[in-house]
């Protein structure tokens, strides 16, 4: 039986869809109930028999902090995809990010080793890798800088994968992907499916940064073919194509029929907003919205190369445009009142 940490998240429930379409047993981790019947808004997009899908899986509650519960749902696995983490740059989130991403990761090795888990494919990102200094596109073999400005994200995610580093060396077989930003339906308030529907509110200011985007769909086959396959101890970045966020923004923008956006956000004013935004929250209690992780992020021009996953594999990304046109689709037909 294969388990999935993360079921009822953007990759993780993409993942369980695709599993299931083939007829494959999963075990699907949730926390609550609520997140666990979303997963069938995720299942429409595959199927129209989504009821009779969705009873299919075999739901285990329980969180990849809490071991003896977790443990149970390790009973007759045979593979694990690793899928859940938390996503913030909130440094005040900073001990919550480690527990789940690198204290979680290291409870989910640890009991593929105890269970003798034939292979363990583990969701990163490309947060986790290093940056070349002199521009030159970053690989899976571009060394990581702890020096560095690294956001909280980015320190987890990597802490993570040494975890996973480590059961590989232990004996566990493994395979890491690190997807770019990854694009997807389902996930509107959250993630990037917050880009879609910033542009559809009106989005007034874009950045210059430069990063690299993935459909879920890819990564989750790309998962797939890699788990099935006899590669081991390895690492992929999936990335379709590198654009600017300029260029995905007015991309969105032209298939969700609205404006796009022509006002250029200045690294001074990215830096100002995420200062008065702490002030607000300490001063007034107010939600933080913007950090110094996310200004950072959104100013940094990146290219990321993906011939590794290419040649190990053969696989072909769908088209960026494609991708935006599918996602952009779906938010209309579900945001028409939003």
């Amino acid at each position: 039986m294969i388990l999935i940490t993360g079921a009822t998240g953007l990759v993780g429930s993409h993942l369980l869809a695709k599993l299931l379409l083939t007829k494959t047993k999963v075990r699907a981790i949730y926390r609550t109930e609520k997140k666990k019947l979303a997963v069938k808004n995720i299942l429409a997009y595959y199927t129209d028999n989504v009821d009779a899908l969705f009873d299919t899986i075999d739901w285990f509650q329980a969180d990849i902090t809490g071991v003896p519960k977790l443990a149970e749902a390790f009973n007759d696995i045979n593979i694990v995809y690793h899928c859940a983490a938390i996503i913030s740059f909130d440094e005040a989130e900073a001990k919550k990010l480690k527990k789940v991403n690198i204290e979680g990761t290291a409870n989910v090795v640890n009991l593929c080793l105890s269970n003798k888990v034939s292979k363990l494919c583990y969701t990163s990102s490309i947060a986790s890798l290093g940056v070349n200094e002199n521009g030159e596109p970053i690989t899976e073999e571009t060394h990581w800088n702890p020096e560095a400005q690294n956001n909280i994200y980015s320190i987890t995610k990597y802490g993570a994968e040494l975890e996973v580093w480590r059961g590989s060396q232990e004996g566990l077989d493994t395979v890491i992907v690190n997807p770019g930003v990854i694009l997807g339906s389902g996930f509107w308030r959250g993630g990037s499916g917050q880009l879609f529907r910033s542009v559809a509110k009106g989005l007034k200011y874009y950045t210059y940064g430069r990063v690299g985007f993935v459909d879920v769909k890819d990564v989750v086959e790309v998962m797939i073919d890699l788990t099935n396959s006899k590669i081991s101890n390895e690492r992929y970045i999936l990335v379709a194509e590198n654009r600017s966020f300029k260029e995905v923004f007015d991309l969105i923008a032209f298939h969700l029929k609205v404006k796009p956006t022509t006002k250029k956000a200045a690294g001074w004013m990215l830096h100002l907003a995420w200062r008065l935004d702490k002030t607000a929250h300490i001063l007034f209690n107010k939600k933080r919205r913007f950090f110094k992780g996310s200004a950072i992020s959104a100013l940094q021009e990146l290219e990321y190369d993906n011939q590794k996953i290419q040649a190990a594999i053969g696989y072909k990304f769908t088209h960026l445009e494609d991708t935006i046109a599918e996602v952009s689709e779906h938010y209309l037909i579900e945001n028409v009142r939003d």
